[in-house]
């Protein structure tokens, strides 16, 4: 299998998320990735028969075996205050977090 990720695809890609990496980084992290593909495809290349069903685990949790969904419930924070004591800045009871610029991408 050739390399999927090539050198232009991976530097598209790492324009694309704003990432900054060095050359040895990005030549790891290419490397890496291809090596992922590989993997996922000599899974792929796995002859299976029809029968066998996809699964994202290998135990089986059916309904018998699988414990019941806890209850969704709310239990607060019996002193909110001793939390928001240590914020360096509150505001209505809330804890006030400095504003991230946002930049739009080209």
């Amino acid at each position: 299998m050739s390399e999927a990720i090539t050198p232009e695809i991976f530097n598209h890609l790492v324009e694309l998320a704003a990432l900054a990496l060095d050359p040895q980084e990005a030549e790891y992290v290419r490397k890496q990735l291809n090596n992922q593909l590989k993997a996922i495809q000599e899974l792929e290349d796995i002859p299976l028969d029809g029968n066998v069903t996809a699964t994202s685990h290998g135990v089986p949790y059916t309904a018998e075996i699988s414990p019941a969904p806890r209850e969704d419930a709310w239990h607060p924070y019996p002193n909110p205050q001793d939390i928001l004591a240590q914020a360096p800045e509150t505001g209505d009871s809330y804890i006030v977090v400095p504003d991230i610029p946002h930049t739009t991408l080209e």
